[in-house]
């Protein structure tokens, strides 16, 4: 029990002179806070999105048509140390893109034989004879291509997931233009053209579907595999002027609004008697929407449905070269999301790792204001905290860079204000029922989704190392 001033005087024999703190405080009002949550974050995401009116619940993202080119990321089963490829998984391969035959594409997956690479070995050599296919279970893989002066360059970063195709079905090209060299220790599951021609003998459906894959599209395709647009110019004054139409997406993706729900429970009592000097309902609907919006913005980044880490497309997704978040990596990912980034998204642990890689080299970057705060940025991009960006087991976590507004192209969040009983844009507060033992019930709800408006918009740097190292 901890002793006052007053009470050490009273045991050292002094007499008490005047009015206690202890008893003076019954006479006294105190000043309270309202109740504090440190679950609130700062939730950047949600603030810097531009947020589109949705009237109907769903939001259709049109776009033009796209051939599609099986450049998807590919899933295995693993028993101990053995790995397999799940058959229906090979339709990410450009050339089995919309096969159907999942025999033949059993048949295939055992085919392949894993194989183990240490590092720095090569599992395919520059100038060999391209007659494998490579999946990628484990591991980092560097695609080296030889410079303009030989010396070697790392052109892509490969890892989990990723696979690399021979390109001698269409007889354009018989050795490999690059070497596929292990930059840390690699599994990887093979598959030889013999054992696929072998396959290819037996199954007149995958005879077939050569055919359409060696064929190609109806229509010539731009760099992006959209229908192209036959456009002349540099003509001579009466030289034909082409005609053409721009083809629409025929199956566009069509976003509905997702939910989050609680409902609030309040004793009338507590309502009637315990509101002075603050409102116990509104303080407990205060705590419950901040919770409802943090959860918002947690589904937002990591929902399988609409979370923005899930709906990057591949192609756009980026790997460090040495592990932690460096400077380089942060160029790369502005490579594939370079016109008119808007913002980085990155834990703030996994900032604390990108500080300390520009410290290791001397470069400090000059922060930005956004909505009044300083922030960390790279290349004067605002760098953003969001810690609903998971950290994985391993101490990995990822680094998102948008480009944001639809007259932009880029990537916005969906709501419905205007609802029913709306206390906030897109969230109502419903009252339910008054039951037995006078506790009221108030429904909360918030209507709130994300679209990515066209994939170059969005890029994600995977698996980088936040964990401090030598």
């Amino acid at each position: 029990m901890t002793q006052t001033a007053e009470d050490l005087a009273a045991q050292n024999g002094q007499p008490k002179m005047s009015l206690a703190t202890t008893a003076a405080r019954r006479l006294t009002t105190t000043t309270k806070t309202v109740p504090q949550m440190q679950g609130i974050t700062s939730r950047w995401l949600l603030r810097v999105l531009p947020w589109v009116q949705v009237s109907g619940g769903i939001y259709r993202v049109n776009r033009r048509l796209v051939f599609t080119v099986g450049d998807g990321q590919i899933t295995f089963l693993q028993n101990g140390g053995q790995a397999q490829v799940v058959p229906h998984e090979l339709r990410e391969l450009a050339l089995l893109r919309d096969f159907e035959d999942e025999e033949v594409l059993a048949a295939l997956a055992e085919r392949f034989v894993q194989q183990e690479f240490e590092p720095g070995e090569a599992i395919l050599e520059a100038g060999q004879s391209a007659d494998q296919i490579c999946l990628i279970v484990h591991g980092k893989v560097n695609k080296v291509v030889p410079g303009k002066y030989d010396e070697p360059t790392v052109q892509e970063v490969l890892a989990d997931g990723d696979h690399i195709s021979y390109p001698g079905v269409r007889r354009t090209q018989d050795t490999w233009p690059f070497t596929a060299r292990a930059a840390t220790r690699c599994i990887v599951l093979m598959l030889s053209e013999q054992a696929f021609e072998e396959v290819a003998d037996q199954a007149p459906t995958l005879r077939a579907q050569i055919e359409r894959f060696v064929s190609g599209p109806d229509r010539p395709q731009n760099q992006f595999g959209e229908a192209g647009v036959e456009v002349a110019s540099a003509h001579r004054q009466e030289d034909e002027v082409p005609g053409t139409y721009v083809d629409y997406d025929r199956a566009p993706r069509e976003y509905e609004l997702t939910v989050a729900q609680t409902v609030l429970r309040v004793h009338t009592r507590v309502a009637d008697l315990f509101n002075d000097p603050m409102n116990q309902t509104e303080q407990q609907l205060r705590l419950t929407i901040q919770a409802l919006r943090e959860r918002q913005e947690h589904e937002m980044v990591n929902n399988p449905e609409i979370g923005l880490l899930h709906n990057a497309a591949f192609p756009q997704r980026v790997h460090s070269r040495t592990g932690p978040p460096t400077p380089d990596d942060f160029d790369e990912l502005l490579s594939v999301v370079w016109k008119n980034p808007g913002f980085f998204f990155a834990h703030p642990r996994t900032i604390a790792a990108f500080a300390r890689e520009c410290n290791r080299r001397g470069l400090y970057p000059t922060p930005v204001e956004v909505d009044g705060h300083t922030v960390p940025a790279w290349r004067g991009i605002p760098l953003l905290p969001c810690n609903k960006i998971p950290i994985t087991d391993r101490a990995t976590s990822s680094v998102m860079l948008m480009r944001v507004g639809e007259d932009d192209r880029g990537v916005v969040g969906l709501h419905q204000a205007g609802i029913p009983d709306e206390y906030e844009p897109s969230l109502s507060v419903r009252f339910m029922r008054m039951d037995e033992k006078g506790i009221i019930s108030y429904l909360v709800t918030i209507y709130y989704s994300a679209a990515v408006l066209v994939p170059d918009a969005l890029g994600v740097l995977e698996d980088v190392q936040i964990g401090l190292h030598d």
